[in-house]
């Protein structure tokens, strides 16, 4: 028998831990965001998603090719919507450039589904909108 075979038979029977991140807390402007995001996919609403994105903004899903652009990004989320809840676990920002990292589950306390990262650009009337939002799904581990 390969040490593979053994090791991945093995596996299971391993102890499986999950790390989670504490949550941080983020500047007003910067929270604002992550609740805009929640409200506009709980409500099932592409357009107000997309105005969420600077005009060049892209949506990078595992999986699928890069969205770019407002227009785009509205008919990505056409279909898209449902319960979310995000949290923010690290996050800096300079001048006009500003990162979020996080991640997102159904409902608030449960645990987490997925793993995201936003890039924000301070636009010229001082909003903040998103350049890049990438997630990727946790797998789940057996138990």
């Amino acid at each position: 028998m390969s040490l593979v075979l053994i090791c991945s038979l093995a596996q299971p029977l391993l102890p499986q831990i999950r790390v989670t991140e504490p949550d941080i807390r983020l500047p007003a402007e910067f929270q604002r965001v992550l609740q805009d995001y929640e409200a506009a996919w709980q409500k099932h609403d592409a357009h107000a998603l997309a105005q969420l994105f600077a005009r060049d903004g892209y949506v990078l899903a595992p999986g699928e090719a890069p969205v770019k652009g407002r227009e785009a990004i509205k008919r990505a989320y056409a279909n898209a919507g449902g319960p979310l809840s995000l949290r923010a676990i690290a996050f800096d920002s300079e001048g006009k450039l500003a990162y979020i990292l996080g991640s997102f589950t159904r409902r608030k306390g449960e645990a987490d589904l997925g793993k995201f990262t936003l890039i924000l650009r301070k636009d010229t009337h001082g909003s903040w909108l998103i350049v890049s939002d990438m997630d990727n799904s946790i797998r789940q581990l057996p138990r």
